[in-house]
């Protein structure tokens, strides 16, 4: 018997660059770039409602690592779902060729405390 497929829920986005994006949360995944390990988050863009595109988030552990020794406590699954989450919306407002360009979306030491910034953390 196959499984059902998983209901989607499709959420907006108004990036500053003027379009207006939907996206999708798909998959989260324990993986390694290079040398590097970390979690790629994998969000289902669209500008046009018709063609959907995957936009991957890879949030490298030593920086999440490191936070957590410098504020004394781990980065919970959630709070690192959000951190990724920002750093889409990040990457939506700064780039209008966000599709052909599909840029290698990280969260690492130079980023990840303005993220969480936005999140009073």
């Amino acid at each position: 018997m196959t499984r059902p497929g998983a209901v989607r829920r499709i959420k907006t986005y108004s990036a500053a660059s003027g379009y207006v994006y939907q996206y999708y949360f798909y998959e989260v995944q324990k993986t390694r770039r290079g040398f590097s390990a970390g979690t790629e988050y994998v969000y289902m863009v669209s500008l046009d409602r018709r063609q959907v595109f995957p936009l991957r988030i890879f949030v490298k552990q030593s920086a999440v690592d490191r936070w957590g020794r410098s504020a004394g406590r781990v980065l919970s699954g959630t709070e690192e779902y959000a951190v990724a989450k920002l750093r889409l919306f990040q990457a939506l407002d700064e780039s209008q060729e966000i599709e052909a360009k599909r840029p290698d979306l990280t969260v690492d030491d130079s980023n990840l405390d303005a993220l969480l910034a936005q999140l009073d953390l």
